[in-house]
């Protein structure tokens, strides 16, 4: 296990659990008062691109010395001359006159303005609470979200009736939230599990959307392979959930199990979703059932189709990459061990599946394999575990030039809770509906201001957008969004800039190096030292 610095002084960013590679920390709250850097950028947007205190301070990195196989073990590469893309004329270049628009799609391109996505923001009660942040803020930025599996199944004033859909007010609420502020960059993403193929939610969201919507099938998740969990607290609702055709654990009609509830001694229940592909045993086998799915979509009338899988081993990769391509889908998200933002037992989050940086290292290894027989391979999503420009310019890269998004689950969830929060206390009118959690501000945001346009950096921006008329709808959990991805985005400008590339899509693999062997061996990617050694010593034997 690595064990990452809980502080960092420079940027004045404390984590208040134990820190991971990403920055975030392994439990991330929704009430959390600070202030890891994903926190603080939340507020300050590309403001925590710097050192603080300018003028008084020297800053000096601490990172330079890399230790086994990681996104942290990979260094990104500078260029002193040339540009490629839309670089200023007569070499006048800003790093703002970077593009990151991106695009994906097999026939229709889905367009997006930065390569940013959410994850999959399915039945867990923290995507329930704070969708109108996550999804409003993605909107507004552009980017794509997913609404993720079983949200039918959990929705109790859903209506479902032999496998058909009459009602479902909360999908509908997800799906009609993002769409309101919808202006043709990004998408709105339904996700299939099992139990959402036998409640009819592919024909229902076919019926009422059409081609609004991406529909996306599933394969697990980076952070667990065995379906997705979400716990209650009531009886009742367990009850419930046990006779839509979930598990259960414990069960929740069994005599002993309500006794025990009645006295205290069972708190909770956890409800699973059934595993896919259980009565099937050969490659074959799948090939022939995913392929039946996708065609069973395509003829409902969706034109754009996606497939999220998870970190099982290189043959499920190499299915996923295979079929996907076959299919003409058009995004297929790959989520490495690692990531992960809800009910995981916490056991197969650290210990099941394929690190993220092996996983996309191999993904890219095995689409390569399908272009270099002709195919059109299909577009790339990766996933597990990112929140920093840097390590997402490493992904692209890695994955140049098949993968065209990074998605993000806890980063993006960050500062729809923190803006929530926030709202709660400006405006204590609206802190149930908006989830919030503090009764004051706590000093580290008070720092800032007292006030919405004081305390986010980006505020401003938000309203030139939508107008100030708007701006009493938009929640400060979705300005927190807009920041956040301002501090990204023009953090990937500056390392594109470095690079002398001021188009996303003209990132290579030779933008980065491996930080030691162990890296290159696993990775492809040159050891940085080896990296044009060969012409720097003509140049010297001239």
């Amino acid at each position: 296990m690595g064990n990452w610095s809980k502080s960092n002084d420079v940027l004045g960013a404390v984590n208040r659990g134990n820190a991971i590679e990403s920055g975030l920390c392994t439990l991330c709250r929704a009430d959390c008062q600070g202030k890891c850097e994903t926190w603080l950028s939340s507020l300050r947007g590309r403001e925590m691109l710097y050192p603080r205190d300018f003028g008084l301070v020297t800053a000096g990195s601490g990172n330079t010395t890399h230790v086994g196989v990681s996104y942290n073990s990979m260094r990104i590469q500078g260029n002193n001359y040339g540009a490629s893309g839309n670089a200023g004329a007569n070499g006048d270049c800003l790093f703002t006159d970077v593009n990151l628009e991106t695009s994906f799609g097999a026939e229709e391109q889905t367009k997006c303005r930065v390569p940013f996505m959410t994850g999959a923001l399915g039945s867990t009660f923290i995507a329930a609470k704070y969708w109108d942040s996550f999804s409003v803020g993605c909107a507004l930025v552009g980017a794509p979200i997913v609404v993720g599996e079983n949200v039918v199944g959990v929705d109790r004033k859903s209506e479902i009736s032999n496998g058909k859909i009459s009602s479902a007010p909360e999908l509908d609420r997800r799906i009609d939230t993002y769409m309101r502020y919808y202006d043709g960059y990004g998408a709105i993403i339904v996700q299939l599990n099992v139990e959402d193929s036998r409640n009819g939610v592919a024909e229902y969201v076919a019926e009422k959307y059409g081609d609004k919507v991406i529909i996306e099938l599933k394969w697990g998740q980076g952070a667990k392979n065995i379906g997705g969990e979400i716990e209650v607290t009531s009886l009742d609702y367990a009850l419930f959930l046990k006779k839509r055709g979930y598990l259960v654990d414990p069960d929740p009609e069994k005599p002993e199990v309500q006794e025990g509830f009645k006295r205290g001694a069972i708190h909770s229940f956890a409800r699973h979703s059934r595993l896919g592909y259980t009565d099937l045993s050969s490659y074959e086998q799948v090939r022939e059932e995913f392929m039946s799915s996708v065609s069973y979509l395509r003829s409902l009338g969706f034109k754009r189709i996606s497939l999220k899988t998870g970190s099982y081993g290189m043959e499920a990769l190499a299915m996923a990459i295979k079929f996907a391509t076959e299919a003409k889908l058009d995004l297929l998200t790959i989520d490495g061990s690692g990531g992960g933002t809800g009910m995981s037992p916490w056991n197969m989050m650290e210990s099941w599946g394929v690190p993220s940086i092996l996983l996309h290292a191999k993904a890219y290894e095995y689409a390569s394999r399908l272009a270099a027989k002709g195919e059109k391979v299909v577009d790339l999503s990766f996933a597990g575990g990112f929140a920093k420009g840097s390590n997402i310019f490493k992904a692209l890269a890695i994955g140049a030039p098949y993968a065209k998004m990074i998605c993000m689950g806890r980063a993006m969830m960050i500062p729809g809770f923190l803006g929530a929060n926030i709202e709660g206390v400006l405006y204590p009118e609206r802190r149930d509906a908006v989830c919030g959690n503090w009764d004051k501000l706590p000093a580290s945001i008070k720092k800032y201001g007292a006030t919405a346009e004081e305390i986010f950096a980006c505020y401003a921006d938000v309203e030139a957008k939508v107008g100030k008329d708007e701006m009493k709808n938009i929640p400060l959990g979705a300005v927190g969004i807009w920041c956040l991805v301002d501090k990204l985005g023009a953090g990937l400008q500056q390392l594109l800039a470095g690079v002398r590339k001021f188009e996303l899509t003209s990132i290579t693999r030779d933008d980065i190096a491996s930080g030691n062997r162990e890296t290159e061996r696993e990775t492809g990617i040159k050891f940085i030292t080896d990296v044009m050694d060969e012409t720097a010593k003509k140049i010297l034997d001239m």
